[in-house]
């Protein structure tokens, strides 16, 4: 395509009585240098395309999307880490959707980031996907404005902080499920009462500890600080902290890890340390992963309806890209205690 015919089909795209031309202009550029930006081409300097996209955001510009017809386009799904089971569930969800759809899904991942790089949302501006989900992840005010030009909703699940008025989320009730998790503990006699939750720069870790902590102010018990352990939401993080937690001499009779992967790092530390779960040790997990029902003890754990908060989110951005407003830009989906066979009343001493 030559650069005219480039700058027709982007004033085409342009809502607007403002042209590609009069956009160049006012930025002291090019017409198919303003077209580069749109498009997320990487032949652009810093410099430029600031200056470009100041002026787009002056404007208020935003991409005139076509009907989801014909070409239904693609969805992507960004994840910070995605080498887990925990993934798959979230994948499975959007899948579900995006099939009925007859849309594409496009997966990335961030390597541990929880804020996409420059580089990522250049490929998402080339692709100009239907919209964008988000998992555990977050974007900063120019990103999202950068997004909103172009038109290409998005959707934060389970996000990774808290979000601005008007920041379309999906996630679950994370305190509840923090406070039914050692409210069953509780309700068993357990008084010593340990938690493992994710990083505490996550949004839904810190929301499980306070659950925790709240069920132990409502049962009139002391906060034991050292009892509190911010992991990784993987194996790893489970074994080292209940290594650590279950070698000492007070150690608790119960263990509360937010995360069933974390869980299952405590049974491999319970049993090599000679501890017997649920005999010497309680232990509950968060997620409900279909593995907790294999492994022995079976888990109890939280059912975090992860395929539902997935199918919602994919919902939510079809219907933005569609030019409709949800109802509620933020849905939190109901948690639900599922007691197994890793708890049991602690042992009399």
């Amino acid at each position: 395509m030559t650069a005219d015919a480039q700058e027709r089909a982007d004033d085409h795209l342009l809502d607007g009585p403002v042209t590609i031309a009069l956009i160049a202009e006012q930025a002291g550029v090019s017409a198919p240098t303003v077209s580069k930006v749109i498009n997320g081409r990487k032949d652009v300097s810093p410099a430029t395309r600031a200056r470009v996209e100041a002026v787009i955001e002056q404007r208020g510009y935003r991409r005139r999307r076509g009907p989801i017809g014909s070409d239904p386009g693609l969805l992507d799904l960004v994840f910070h880490e995605l080498d887990s089971p925990w993934a798959l569930q979230i994948i499975t969800g959007v899948e579900q959707v995006a099939g009925k759809n007859r849309m594409g899904v496009v997966l990335s991942e961030l390597g541990g980031a929880h804020r996409p790089k420059q580089e990522w949302l250049d490929d998402v501006l080339r692709r100009r996907p239907r919209g964008v989900i988000f998992v555990l992840s977050e974007l900063d005010p120019a990103q999202r404005r950068l997004l909103g030009t172009r038109s290409i909703p998005y959707v934060l699940v389970d996000t990774a902080g808290e979000q601005p008025p008007g920041v379309p989320t999906v996630g679950s009730a994370n305190w509840a499920g923090g406070l039914a998790a050692t409210r069953h503990l509780l309700g068993l006699g357990h008084r010593r009462i340990a938690m493992i939750s994710g990083p505490a720069d996550v949004l839904c870790s810190r929301a499980r500890v306070d659950g925790y902590r709240s069920a132990l102010e409502e049962a009139g018990l002391p906060r034991d600080p050292s009892l509190v352990r911010y992991g990784d939401f993987f194996v790893g993080g489970g074994y080292t902290h209940g290594l650590s937690l279950l070698d000492r001499p007070d150690r608790p009779t119960a263990i509360f890890a937010g995360s069933d992967f974390q869980a299952m790092g405590v049974l491999r530390a319970a049993h090599d340390l000679g501890l017997r779960v649920p005999e010497d040790l309680s232990v509950v997990g968060y997620d409900n992963l279909p593995v907790t029902e294999w492994i022995s003890p079976r888990l109890t754990t939280i059912n975090q309806p992860l395929q539902e908060m997935a199918a919602t989110a994919a919902r939510m951005v079809l219907a933005l890209a569609r030019g409709e407003t949800p109802a509620n830009m933020r849905i939190d989906l109901a948690t639900e205690l599922v007691v197994r066979d890793s708890t049991a009343p602690p042992r009399e001493p």
